[in-house]
């Protein structure tokens, strides 16, 4: 507990300091509405945790909740440890499900009792399991003592027993058919066809999650993806949900798939960033890696690219974060709480979007390994979506995400580095200040973000927004709805630090923050827009780290008043 409560301490310290903020830069956006491009695919629609138990837990409910209901029977949820063993007691980077063992004469028994627990608290909330079939049960493990890692923040061991490969892999298939067979049956067939399957985690990494051998997993693979064909013959079965770290292993993986004949619906790795301290004249703040999770992104895709036979398939970035460990804390990691990691999401996803485009491949999800830590000290420097059940900034930005429908159209900002300039540098430099924007029949969205590598105070940018060729349906009339993410708003960590940082927030004051966390407008009613011959221009200041999202609508006639500008 001391080393959490530390954490959150360390959390609540402001950026590093520096002289004041120059005056606003001025940042010109440009909008095609008349240009309809590409479908807007919710490639953000996943999302993935440790620890399984957190789901069925007070928070974890409310957390899958407020993520179904971005989507609707479209979001997705991977999650480690369905098949290690043990009663549900979740810790730090652990959950068990106690599905696997065996009688006193070696007999399998299947126990879904857990399992079945916390995929009924998926679906009662309008989400998807993506299906990680791992780890070890204790009964199955070559290697099974010790078997329940201890593993902490700066600490222990965490490859034991549920890492290994299993003593007997025709036993390990089984398990698997028989696990889909039972799905198929509590939720019937369409609803397990539309799931995603994939077998372990980044099992390129042995000194983490992986005892064996490279030729040892892809046969753990090969029996698991029969055991849920066998079930379910259209199974969407993929992987291998690698760690992105740089070597050949991807490759390797397609290879003995295609050699071995073993179907592959999707393709599946993570990419990270690296964010550092560093302390210069005026101080100590972090310093993000942006470029280094688009570097690993890339690797991946270029391989993919490479092999004639794989790059049609979809793609999944199974774990897509801007660094490794989500149970993880320090000080590199003290941008969690706050606007640094909503921005960063904004624009990281878009470039990651454009490396597939480039590469010709088909980005289909971007999962976000972030939940919840339940039951620890509020803001305690987790990577999380909420804490204590109170949506961060970053929660908000998905909200955000969720609201762009329709196609595509050009979004050009004269301040927005180009793709090549962030993958060599970063943003170290000028800062980043992108847009994106999508229209259907009857309304536009333009998502904008101001966003910098390093965590520390920086100029407003001044931003003028011109639209062009606005969709027909708003000649008669329309209005403005801006969403803001930044220091002032959508924002319970500053709220909560603007109280006193307490460690027991009272009743009162989690109203507060739960008022403070909501993803709310600065003006307190849309606005009318002043149209000219389907254009118009705004003109809003947005802070350094603060994402903002326009929604352009159609206004029933009424005496609303016009305002050209949209005040920041």
């Amino acid at each position: 507990m001391k080393r959490l409560i530390l954490a959150a301490i360390l959390a609540t310290a402001p950026a590093g300091a520096g002289p004041a903020p120059a005056p606003a830069f001025p940042v010109t956006i440009e909008v095609d509405a008349g240009r309809p491009g590409a479908a807007v695919d919710p490639v953000w629609r996943f999302f993935g945790a440790d620890e399984p138990n957190y789901a069925t837990m007070k928070d974890g409910r409310t957390t899958l909740a407020t993520l179904g209901a971005l989507a609707p029977g479209r979001v997705y949820f991977r999650t480690h440890n369905l098949l290690t063993s043990g009663d549900g007691t979740p810790a730090l980077k652990w959950g068990s499900t106690g599905i696997y063992s065996e009688d006193a004469d070696g007999r399998p028994v299947y126990d879904w009792t857990i399992v079945d627990r916390i995929f009924d608290t998926y679906r009662a909330r309008g989400v998807k399991p993506y299906v990680e079939l791992g780890f070890m049960p204790e009964a199955m493990s070559t290697k099974p003592i010790p078997y329940q890692h201890d593993w902490r923040p700066g600490s222990g061991t965490l490859r034991t027993g549920w890492a290994y490969p299993p003593r007997d892999y025709a036993r390990w298939e089984e398990l698997i058919h028989q696990w889909v067979r039972h799905c198929i049956d509590r939720y019937g067939r369409a609803e397990v066809a539309s799931w995603y399957f994939e077998t372990w985690n980044e099992a390129n990494l042995p000194q983490y999650y992986w005892g064996g051998s490279r030729e040892q997993f892809f046969r753990l693979h090969d029996a698991a993806v029969r055991g849920v064909r066998r079930a379910l013959p259209e199974a969407r079965v993929g992987g291998p949900d690698s760690a992105g770290a740089g070597d050949d292993f991807l490759g390797a993986f397609m290879a003995h798939a295609q050699a071995a004949g073993t179907p592959t619906d999707f393709l599946s790795f993570h990419a990270k960033g690296q964010p550092e301290v560093v302390t210069d004249a005026t101080g100590s703040h972090v310093r993000m890696g942006l470029n280094t999770h688009l570097k690993a992104a890339d690797h991946e895709f270029a391989a993919i690219a490479a092999n004639p036979a794989f790059r049609s398939k979809p793609i999944i970035i199974g774990e897509s974060d801007p660094e490794g460990c989500a149970a993880c804390q320090g000080p590199a990691n003290a941008y969690r709480n706050g606007t640094v990691y909503s921005s960063y999401t904004a624009a990281v996803f878009p470039r990651l979007l454009a490396l597939a485009q480039r590469r010709g491949l088909s980005l289909a999800g971007i999962l976000t390994w972030a939940f919840e830590f339940e039951d620890q000290p509020p803001f305690a420097g987790f990577r999380q979506l909420t804490s204590n059940g109170i949506d961060l900034p970053v929660m908000n930005m998905f909200k955000l995400f969720a609201k762009m429908t329709g196609r595509y159209v050009p979004a050009t900002s004269d301040h927005q580095l180009d793709l090549d300039t962030v993958m060599r540098d970063g943003v170290r430099g000028a800062a980043d200040v992108g847009s994106v924007a999508s229209r259907d029949e009857s309304s536009l969205a333009v998502l904008v973000w101001h966003y910098h590598d390093d965590d520390r105070p920086g100029p407003d940018a001044a931003v003028r927004l011109h639209l062009r060729r606005l969709p027909p349906a708003l000649s008669r009339g329309a209005l403005v709805t801006q969403y803001r993410i930044d220091d002032r708003h959508a924002n319970s960590f500053a709220a909560w630090r603007a109280m006193g940082s307490p460690l027991a927030p009272t009743d009162a004051q989690r109203a507060t923050l739960l008022k403070a966390a909501e993803l709310t407008t600065p003006d307190a009613r849309p606005t009318r827009l002043a149209l000219r011959s389907g254009t118009a221009d705004l003109a809003f200041d947005l802070p350094r780290q603060g994402v903002t999202l326009l929604m352009v609508t159609p206004a029933a006639q009424s005496g609303a008043t016009t305002r050209r500008p949209v005040a920041g």
